[in-house]
């Protein structure tokens, strides 16, 4: 495998309301604080978001990550800043969902 290839991502969806659209996508698109604060942690390898081309306000975010050990030492080495910026944000959506984890099979 090259060196930064995407062997491990998790995937979100988010339901956010027209008024915070504008706020949910600088928090949480690739130089958002999402995005800064999983940089934290070496293996982290950038943030992808989506929004609903029908618009509904459905984002999808994509937060790639070298390997899942990586991602799981951000949670254990960052969880108060992870719980903070999670309270922070929280009322720029109405609904989220964590769609999972999944690996690269290529």
């Amino acid at each position: 495998m090259a060196e930064h290839e995407v062997i491990f991502v998790r995937v979100w969806r988010f339901r956010v309301e027209p008024a915070a659209r504008e706020a949910f996508q600088h928090e949480y698109g690739p130089e958002g604080a999402w995005a800064r604060l999983f940089a934290r942690q070496e293996g982290y390898l950038g943030t992808e978001l989506f929004g609903s081309s029908d618009g509904s306000g459905t984002y999808v975010t994509i937060d790639r990550w070298r390997d899942a050990k990586d991602w799981h030492l951000f949670l254990e080495t960052h969880r108060d800043a992870y719980a903070e910026l999670d309270a922070q944000c929280e009322g720029l959506t109405v609904a989220e969902e964590n769609l999972g984890s999944y690996f690269s099979c290529a």
